[in-house]
């Protein structure tokens, strides 16, 4: 499946179709010149279980690393994914 990345001016989302219909998406917003907050995180219920969630949230912190940024997750999934994976610590804001 593949991931696409739709910006705007206040943030974005990283988002992947299936068939023409939304499957999973993760949101984002800018919070100031330097960061992001990750606010949201859906999967609908078929693709629950698959690991495409973490797969958005992956993009959200490579996306974070290439733009020298750092990511504040106000989303619990997002959060409790960045806490048990250790490679993607290094982009949290303090």
């Amino acid at each position: 499946m593949e991931i696409k990345h739709n910006k705007s001016e206040r943030g974005g989302e990283f988002v992947i179709d299936e068939n023409g219909n939304r499957a999973a998406e993760m949101t984002y917003t800018k919070a100031g010149e330097n960061s992001i907050s990750i606010d949201h995180t859906f999967v609908e219920h078929d693709f629950r279980g698959s690991g495409i969630a973490k797969d958005l949230v992956a993009a959200g912190i490579k996306y974070a690393r290439e733009n020298n940024l750092k990511v504040i997750p106000l989303c619990p999934y997002a959060k409790a994914v960045i806490e048990k994976t250790p490679e993607f610590q290094d982009v949290l804001a303090d």
